[in-house]
């Protein structure tokens, strides 16, 4: 069964199996740039790299010029770590043109199989929780699999600016 679930360590071989077939390119909505996938390997290392993603959440934690307050979410199929999926809690200059509420990215393994569109789709009343409405989300418009997925929950495009399609889904 396919689920949002938040950051956890019992996820640990599974997360590692998810990050390392996307090897070394950006994993959109995964958060923790600035650990190395070796690095992570350690259980304690791991342990605070979870616990960052979930104080992320939190308007009080410090954070990087540029980024915004984020809730954390790994896409789930039973047991194993599929992809992950990013909520921003506001928009900045940069989200706001080409990043938007929602990121999300899927395992090269898992991908084509309805985990992207449904995990949006699980998303929107988080969003909603979130006081976020409408949400953008954006796509390169040499994705189709992205397009398909965002159009399929509902996205309106609004324009194309920078190579991004801009969608917005209501959340109301």
């Amino acid at each position: 069964m396919r689920t949002l679930v938040l950051p956890d360590a019992i996820h640990h071989s599974s997360w590692l199996e998810c990050a390392a077939e996307f090897d070394g390119a950006h994993r959109d909505g995964a958060g923790g740039e600035d650990w190395s996938l070796a690095d992570l390997k350690d259980p304690a290392a791991f342990r605070e790299f979870v616990a960052e993603l979930l104080a992320d959440a939190l308007p009080e934690t410090a954070r990087k010029p540029g980024y915004v307050p984020c809730t954390y979410l790994w896409i789930t199929d039973g047991q194993a770590v599929v992809g992950s999926l990013a909520i921003r809690h506001e928009l900045n200059d940069f989200l706001f043109n080409e990043g938007g509420h929602i990121g999300y990215s899927v395992r090269p393994s898992a991908r084509r199989r309805g985990h992207a569109a449904q995990a949006l789709k699980d998303a929107v009343p988080i969003a909603r929780a979130l006081k976020i409405s409408p949400l953008l989300l954006t796509c390169d418009e040499d994705n189709p699999g992205s397009r398909a997925t965002i159009e399929k929950n509902g996205g309106v495009l609004e324009d194309v600016r920078n190579g991004k399609r801009r969608y917005w889904i209501p959340t109301e």
